[in-house]
């Protein structure tokens, strides 16, 4: 089967297109034929192996997967014993984390990971969803209606499900990401958007929630920025940012009457596909900057790395 493979960290010039042995699922497991992978932070984050703690699961000095993409999309192909959810041909989607290997024709998935794709949604609609909306519905449950939220790094996959969900829950958005995010953002629905380039949020007001995806400053910082009663969660960043907020954190919370913490995001079907019933029903839309077919999945990975994609980038890898 083709795949894009790489063997050290590095830039999106270590990728290459490789013709490797399908996967075989074990016991528990489905072999998946690939139709559409979406592109994570997680992806760009193990090919370089920076942060640090991507290498924590991905390989100390080496990847120790040669093959990217977790959010898979695509039709049951062959399945392992004990396997009772699905059959051939079952139509499929979600987040692989722990396997990857979406930038290719096959993927092995646990059982446990996958979810049986809603008829209404398209393959590159429905492989946007498993990480990034179980990210945004996790972080946005954390508000309340009449609540002002800010949204650090919002013109991204999990930023731009989050704008709608929180819009849609009563809550005052502030989306911050760069200038070329702003007009974006605000088509999503949100309130008030800042470019980070020319305005500290932290200096703009008193938030009663923040959801942080690209978290570098320090934890005074951020308490600076919420109100009385007010909740910091960090989903990516700085190893730095992160061990500020894991270690500091609680303390500073403690005397300020303030939250802040790391956003554990559960994974799995059932934190994803209360999304795609909104998705189907109507009140959340699917963003999609830009497909890319399997060959260039190097571009696509670095138009989503770089921060230039407004919503989700996806490679589409078979046919529909």
């Amino acid at each position: 089967m083709r795949a894009v493979c790489y063997d050290r960290y590095g830039g999106a010039e270590r990728l290459r297109v490789d013709d490797v042995p399908k996967p075989t699922p074990n016991a528990g497991e489905v072999l998946v034929e690939v139709v559409a992978t979406s592109i994570n932070l997680s992806d760009w984050e193990c090919l370089h192996g920076s942060p640090a703690y991507a290498r924590t699961s991905g390989g100390l000095r080496r990847p120790r997967q040669r093959i990217l993409g977790s959010d898979i999309a695509g039709r049951v192909a062959t399945v392992g014993d004990g396997v009772t959810r699905f059959r051939i041909g079952d139509e499929v989607y979600g987040d692989n984390l722990a396997r990857k290997g979406g930038f290719a024709q096959f993927a092995v998935a646990p059982e446990s990971t996958l979810a049986h794709k809603p008829a209404e949604l398209g393959f590159a609609e429905a492989s946007t969803i498993p990480q990034a909306g179980a990210i945004a519905l996790q972080a946005v449950a954390r508000g309340h209606a009449g609540e002002r939220m800010l949204i650090n790094g919002a013109g991204g996959g999990s930023g731009a499900f989050a704008i709608q969900l929180a819009v849609a829950a009563g809550m005052h958005v502030t989306a911050v990401d760069n200038a070329g995010k702003l007009d974006f953002m605000r088509r999503l629905g949100a309130h008030e958007v800042l470019d980070y380039r020319t305005t500290d949020f932290t200096k703009t007001g008193r938030y009663d929630l923040i959801v942080d995806f690209v978290a570098h400053r320090s934890v005074f910082a951020y308490r600076r920025a919420l109100a009385r009663g007010g909740r910091y969660y960090v989903v990516g960043g700085t190893t730095r940012a992160l061990l500020r907020v894991l270690t500091l954190g609680a303390i500073v919370g403690a005397v300020s009457g303030t939250t802040l913490r790391v956003l554990l995001v559960r994974e799995g079907p059932e934190h994803f596909a209360p999304l795609a019933d909104r998705i189907v029903a109507g009140g959340v839309t699917v963003q999609i900057d830009r497909r890319f077919p399997l060959a260039e999945t190097a571009a696509a990975l670095t138009l989503h790395g770089e921060g230039r994609a407004c919503g989700k980038v996806v490679v589409e890898v078979g046919g529909a």
